[in-house]
């Protein structure tokens, strides 16, 4: 890096990319904090830990850490159930976790999930973040749980419009979105500026200018917010739930950083991304921010693509759009109290449509029905019960869907001259398989001379060996000659 900072056309890019990034992380931040239920400097500190603390370390060097969109309900539901002071420990301890998966190699292992399982957990996460969202963007509270909150969007619609304060806040939220929507389509010298940082300013500048009285968002200071855990909230951590939650946050942000790493990497021609190292340097950064009491961090996909396409080329610029969020949480921290809530929950609500797949949902569906099933049931899942709870449903259901595929079997029967009938049986037996297989044996003729050829089995488990041995000694009535057997392959010995 340093050899390559000594380029001033390098040093004068990564400086611009960092600006870029900040001013892109900069709402998100505060818009994550809020819509997880913690103070909004929360979420700056950990964007500050992410920048400062995950850019000095190995790993990848051009992604961005911070909280992410995709914790958001996982944070809000821990909070809500646990506290502030234990939400510290959980991501503290996640973080040590996620120290000891990369320092025993275990991170190349996240990219064997499945990928239908990932998208699944995201659409499930956006469809709760939109459906909490959009009470938040007409100053309502939000009812707890998916399916409450989907069926109380009619009374919403009424609360809309019948409260006049209500109204106001959700027309200034809609019109965040909005602004949100059309950037991309705008000219690229106008898109300099991130469409987020322009919507929350229109949104805030309109607020002020015509004095609406909606709420805003509520500022303590940096310090302030900042509260380690203590011991009594690490004593909170021996239930059931609480390790849940704490294997939730691991896996689920190492997933998510990793996965974002994997895709960075396709955007530039730089160094390639060391994935033990990078789950070593998410574990470090998540240590320290449990160790503030702040929010979980991942790496994030949407400031990672911007530091890219922004031309960075080290990681000075994630450093240095760590150091601009610190100055300003420093210097200006009052600016955070103008900005209005329906505002960062539109920005929310954007980015909870974007992690829906809608557009792959049909393609996937045409190519690999088995995979849009997968998708479609666990984000349902995530949605109806929680994200733990869902995201184990698809994996075992992306197991069992792998077990079946690979459990293919082909049961042939052709018959010679003089009666005597070969049955030939290929592909892998398997318990999954082993019904269809014996009612197929089962219909043969028992007064039939029978051939059983299995050389072409590549896989027999012990199941399947002992139901054809069986079959193979009992099928024929006495008079008939026995089931000849072609021998099965010898059973796989263990190596000790």
């Amino acid at each position: 890096m340093f050899s390559l900072l000594r380029d001033p056309q390098v040093l004068r890019r990564d400086v611009l990319a960092s600006l870029v990034v900040f001013l892109v992380a900069l709402p998100l931040c505060v818009g994550v904090a809020v819509a997880s239920g913690v103070p909004a400097e929360l979420g700056l500190v950990t964007g500050i830990v992410g920048g400062i603390v995950v850019g000095c370390l190995p790993g990848s060097s051009l992604q961005v850490s911070g909280p992410a969109a995709g914790l958001t309900v996982l944070v809000y539901e821990a909070v809500k159930e646990f506290g502030l002071g234990v939400l510290g420990a959980i991501v503290l301890v996640s973080g040590l976790l996620q120290l000891l998966l990369g320092a025993f190699g275990l991170g190349r292992w996240f990219r064997a999930i499945s990928i239908a399982v990932v998208q699944g957990m995201l659409a499930g996460i956006g469809l709760v973040l939109v459906l909490g969202q959009v009470y938040a963007m007409a100053d309502t509270p939000q009812p707890s749980g998916g399916i409450p909150k989907l069926t109380g969007l009619p009374g919403l619609a009424g609360e809309i419009v019948s409260n006049g304060t209500a109204l106001t806040a959700f027309l200034v939220g809609a019109g965040t979105v909005a602004v949100l929507v059309l950037w991309p389509r705008l000219p690229a010298r106008v898109r300099v500026v991130p469409g987020p940082l322009v919507a929350v300013a229109l949104a805030t500048g309109a607020t002020l200018l015509l004095d609406l009285e909606i709420a805003r968002v509520e500022v303590q200071g940096l310090l302030e917010s900042v509260s380690p855990p203590g011991l009594e909230d690490f004593g909170a951590l021996v239930g059931v739930a609480a390790i849940g939650t704490v294997l939730a946050f691991t896996l689920i942000a190492s997933a998510e950083s990793l996965f974002s790493a994997a895709a960075i990497d396709r955007m530039h021609d730089g160094p390639r991304t060391d994935y033990n190292k990078e789950l070593m340097a998410q574990g470090v950064g998540n240590t320290v921010c449990g160790a503030l009491g702040a929010l979980p961090m991942t790496a994030v996909i949407v400031r990672s693509a911007a530091n890219v396409q922004a031309g960075a080329r080290t990681s000075l610029s994630r450093v240095l759009h760590g150091l601009w969020l610190l100055l300003f949480a420093a210097l200006l921290p009052a600016a955070i109290g103008v900005i209005p809530l329906a505002a960062l929950a539109g920005v929310l609500v954007h980015a909870g449509c974007k992690l829906m797949p809608v557009r792959e949902l049909a393609p996937l569906w045409r190519e690999h029905r088995g995979e849009a099933v997968i998708l479609a049931v666990t984000a349902l899942a995530v949605l109806v019960t929680n994200l733990f709870e869902g995201v184990v449903l698809g994996l075992l259901l992306a197991v069992v869907k792998t077990a079946w595929e690979i459990s293919h079997l082909h049961v042939d029967v052709r018959k010679l001259t003089g009666g005597r009938l070969v049955v030939s049986v290929t592909g892998n037996a398997t318990f999954l398989r082993l019904p269809r297989i014996m009612e197929q044996l089962e219909a043969l003729p028992k007064d039939q001379p029978i051939e059983l050829d299995l050389s072409g089995l590549r896989h027999v488990d012990h199941a399947c060996r002992i139901a054809l041995e069986n079959w193979a000694l009992r099928h024929h009535d006495a008079e008939t000659e026995p089931v000849r057997m072609v021998p099965l392959p010898p059973p796989a010995r263990s190596q000790g």
